[in-house]
């Protein structure tokens, strides 16, 4: 149940993450496509009347009749009012001359509405998206198609003016078709990215479950083994606590005390007082279970190979330990043991993975 929340939890995060990331993401993406899209839309734009001013011009600087070019500008521009742009011509009075819808050839080319005193040479892109935004909150669907005009040129040799339109309502589509195009693109991009992520992490998650799960069994057994050893150190501390004195009586090859010095004092310890011994800057010590410390001349060999190995175990090349002065055995490192004596010893006592297997048959395991 924990793992369940715990990856919805991952989920969650995640999620809102990403939608805090995407709406960022989309906001300046939409924003960009937008003021590319009306760049492109005004350049053509202003490109396209200029032709077309400059093709009247020279029609007429030919001395061509005027309704003659007007048949033929009015025959090029029939039905182009459906496109995104498109071009018209009127003349000084606001009458138009030409107009794709040849309903509105005669009338005047302004309304309320109109934003044309806004047209200015230098419309950025910046300016006519907030034009635009703004047209769109006035317009209402019963109203049909609806266009603007975005830039005028000048006809030469006539005082005519070619208009470039923007249909609002197309433009207001493509933009709607960008949004909805980037809407859908960051909707599949964030449940590909959401769901391979949670599945990634599940897999990764499972992966070290089982990992930590190979690694708490392995911990258990060595808790198991080592509880095992601490009870055969107490059952093997009452073996030799009984058995010792007879042994003692019976043995010849074991020392019953060592000599040690205090100072320039000679003092014999009985071999039962001992704790443990160890060496330290050549010098070897002996620790009784009083906690009182005394040195000897004998190395640590000298010393174990006379003591009863019953007794005494050589847990390294520092130290001989007693077996009644063993207080706890913990797992070290990889597969070492640490002894735990009282009195306690300055220095851990650690034996190695190899010499842990000796001190596990010397404790009759």
């Amino acid at each position: 149940m924990r793992k369940d929340k715990l990856y919805f939890l991952t989920f969650l995060s995640i999620t809102v993450i990403y939608a805090v990331i995407a709406s960022v993401a989309l906001h300046y993406s939409i924003k960009a496509s937008t003021q590319q899209l009306l760049e492109l839309h005004l350049d053509f734009s202003k490109r396209e009347t200029q032709t077309m001013a400059m093709l009247i011009g020279h029609q007429l600087s030919h001395n061509r009749e005027k309704d003659s070019v007007i048949n033929q500008v009015q025959q090029s521009l029939q039905g182009t009012d459906l496109e995104m742009g498109y071009v018209s011509v009127f003349d000084w009075s606001g009458k138009v001359v030409c107009h794709p819808d040849i309903k509105k050839v005669g009338q005047p080319a302004s309304s309320n509405k109109s934003f044309v005193s806004s047209v200015t040479d230098d419309l950025g892109t910046g300016n006519f998206y907030e034009l635009l935004q703004n047209r769109l909150a006035d317009f209402s669907e019963d109203e049909g198609l609806q266009s603007e005009v975005i830039h005028i040129q000048p006809v030469p040799n006539s005082d005519w003016m070619v208009a470039a339109h923007t249909n609002i309502n197309l433009i207001s589509a493509k933009l709607d078709s960008i949004k909805r195009r980037f809407y859908t693109i960051f909707l599949v991009m964030g449940l590909i990215v959401i769901l391979s992520y949670v599945i990634t992490v599940r897999l990764i998650g499972s992966a070290y479950e089982k990992r930590l799960e190979l690694k708490n069994q392995k911990l258990e057994d060595e808790v198991v083994n080592l509880s095992k050893l601490n009870r055969a150190v107490g059952d093997y501390q009452q073996k030799v606590s009984v058995q010792q004195p007879q042994e003692n009586g019976n043995d010849s090859s074991s020392k019953k005390r060592i000599l040690t010095y205090v100072r320039n004092e000679l003092i014999p310890i009985p071999i039962e007082e001992i704790a443990h011994i160890y060496t330290e800057n050549t010098i070897t010590y002996v620790v009784c279970f009083n906690k009182k410390r005394s040195t000897t001349n004998l190395s640590l060999d000298e010393l174990f190979s006379n003591l009863d190995s019953s007794y005494f175990f050589r847990a390294n090349r520092q130290f001989i330990i007693a077996i009644a002065a063993i207080n706890k055995i913990v797992r070290y490192g990889n597969n070492q043991l640490k002894i735990l004596v009282n009195p306690d010893s300055e220095v851990d006592i650690i034996i190695s993975k190899n010499r842990a297997a000796e001190f596990k048959q010397w404790l009759n395991l």
